[in-house]
């Protein structure tokens, strides 16, 4: 048997399998906050800064999730749109989409905040999203780590 030089391997492209795995996790974890009142008692009482810096939280938890967590993946050789990588865009649009579905598939706007200016209630419902993302954000990075090998 001759010996082969072995070549260096090359990441493992990003899939629609990815996406479909962040996308179990994501609506696995965002269910239960979207249908909680307490969420949107809270999004109705947070300030613009409160919803920034929830954003954040959820970019922070996506990235170190996705890149500082998980060892074996280098952001730097990811596929990438417009200098971000494409798997934390899905992670993102997954995080958020996930929990903006839900809470229209459940007409939760409607049953917690009740006949309201729809300005407000589209405010509110932006600042539900983004509490619910968090835990979405858990789910869908967790998910997409443990099943991409």
């Amino acid at each position: 048997m001759k010996w082969k030089p072995s070549r260096p391997r090359r990441p493992r492209g990003f899939r629609l399998a990815d996406s479909a795995q962040q996308i179990v996790g994501g609506f696995l974890l965002a269910g239960p906050f979207v249908v909680t009142e307490e969420v949107w008692v809270l999004a109705a009482n947070m300030s613009l800064f409160h919803t920034l810096g929830t954003v954040g939280v959820v970019f922070a938890i996506g990235y170190a999730t996705l890149y500082g967590a998980d060892t074996t993946r280098d952001v730097d050789t990811e596929q990438e749109i417009a200098g971000v990588p494409l798997r934390f865009i899905s992670l993102m649009v997954v995080s958020f989409g996930a929990v903006a579905i839900l809470a229209l598939l459940f007409n939760a706007p409607s049953t917690f905040l009740g006949p309201a200016d729809t300005r407000e209630v589209a405010v509110v419902t932006g600042k539900a999203i983004s509490v619910g993302a968090i835990f979405s954000v858990v789910g869908a990075a967790t998910a997409d780590s443990v099943f991409s090998k």
